[in-house]
């Protein structure tokens, strides 16, 4: 059973990866790229919408919604570019994963004023 995971997680970071080229590609409809585009920035994001740290909640992204967004997108793209772009994620797979830092710092941003506003709510005493 840890043998089939290993090779489930394998295969999950290659289409991640696949995904990475398909948004760049021509041939996948704008309304996929752009899905696309918000998947695989949060999937290379170095921070997680909910920290991993909180109890159960802060891995559901990383083990249920991340995959099913994957799932979804690779249904969504044309079995030709999607050919192509697994064959160019599996020659990329030896490198590092790119780190979108950019999504990382509009999270924290998120968190932040969410921060801000309960900080606030709660001197007002509307909280």
């Amino acid at each position: 059973m840890l043998q089939s995971l290993k090779r489930w997680a394998r295969e999950l970071k290659q289409d991640v990866y696949a995904l990475y080229f398909a948004y760049q590609d021509p041939r996948v409809p704008w309304v996929v790229r752009l899905l696309t585009i918000g998947l695989v920035a949060y999937a290379f994001s170095p921070i997680d919408l909910i920290p991993d740290f909180i109890p159960v909640l802060g891995y559901l992204d990383d083990l249920i919604l991340v995959p099913l967004g994957v799932f979804l997108l690779l249904k969504l793209i044309p079995q030709p570019v999607l050919m192509d772009c697994r064959e160019k994620a599996a020659a990329r797979l030896g490198n590092e994963k790119p780190r979108n830092w950019i999504v990382g710092g509009l999270i924290i941003v998120v968190w932040v004023l969410l921060a801000l506003w309960v900080g606030y709510a709660l001197y007002q005493g509307t909280l």
